[in-house]
């Protein structure tokens, strides 16, 4: 009896004993657990802290490099436009090209029929009956330039229109109106005037000598003695040809060839005839 007493008495000692070796230790672990997770916890604030600011960092070197780039960007540009200044004011000033022409023309004069020929239809012309179907002209005319290659059609070709007017004598006849009266003069000049807009095709665009062609132009007639119903005018066309040469700073000298048609005679007063002759012109 006496010895299950000591025993449990040292069984309680024992207890007693491991408790308190075993309450500090526990006590200890968990103050190591927390201090532990204070740490790792202020290492991921750290972390975070260290992401956040290699963003911004990464963000400045963007910006910085984003910057830097327009910036050589717009040097670049200020250069090239300084260089394209420096050649202009090193180059010399082009000059336009001139490409339309004002030109005065003169040469012969041939009627198909001569007013008062001695057909039917021409005898007897009260106003004159001029025999004569030859003379001369002097007239003008303006080139007014469209394009140099035909509408897209033709390189080095250019397309002008041409405006004009032609003066013309084929001598003197008889005016039977004049007699009538009892005038002294009893010649009337047969003389006539021609208008003309006509489209203008100039080959060989950029050389000095350059032909042309009028395919067909429009042109108008004017008796200068009106017919023997007193009509002054008709209309017609003009077929034409020749050539030019720039001879020295824009003075150009050609020659031509014209046909002037006309689809009805003016009371009996023929206009048909051809023209040749010779001009000089300016370029502007």
């Amino acid at each position: 009896m006496t010895f299950n007493k000591n025993k449990l008495a040292l069984g309680v000692a024992a207890a007693a004993l491991s408790a308190a070796f075993i309450a500090p230790q526990a006590q200890a672990a968990d103050r190591s657990a927390d201090a532990s997770a204070r740490k790792t916890e202020a290492l991921e604030m750290k972390m975070q802290e260290m992401a956040a600011t290699m963003a911004a960092m990464q963000a400045e070197l963007s910006r910085v490099k984003a910057a830097s780039t327009e910036a050589t960007t717009a040097s670049a540009k200020v250069q090239e436009l300084d260089q394209w200044m420096s050649s202009v004011k090193s180059t010399p000033e082009a000059a336009s090209a001139k490409d339309n022409l004002v030109f005065v023309r003169s040469g012969f004069a041939n009627l198909d029929h001569a007013r008062g020929s001695s057909s039917a239809a021409h005898s007897g012309a009260a106003l004159s009956n001029n025999p004569s179907n030859q003379g001369f002209y002097v007239g003008g005319a303006f080139d007014l330039n469209v394009n140099n290659d035909l509408f897209g059609l033709v390189d080095d070709t250019a397309f002008a229109v041409e405006i004009g007017f032609e003066y013309s004598q084929f001598g003197k006849g008889d005016n039977a109106v004049s007699a009538d009266y009892g005038l002294d003069d009893k010649k009337a000049t047969d003389a006539r005037l021609r208008i003309n807009a006509s489209p203008k095709i100039k080959f060989m665009h950029g050389s000095k000598f350059r032909p042309w062609l009028i395919p067909a132009g429009f042109e108008i007639n004017v008796l200068g003695v009106p017919s023997n119903a007193v009509s002054v005018m008709n209309s017609g066309m003009q077929f034409g040809a020749g050539a030019e040469y720039d001879l020295f700073r824009g003075i150009v000298l050609g020659a031509d060839a014209r046909y002037h048609y006309s689809t009805s005679k003016l009371d009996g007063t023929p206009t048909d005839g051809f023209t040749t002759g010779g001009y000089v012109g300016f370029k502007f």
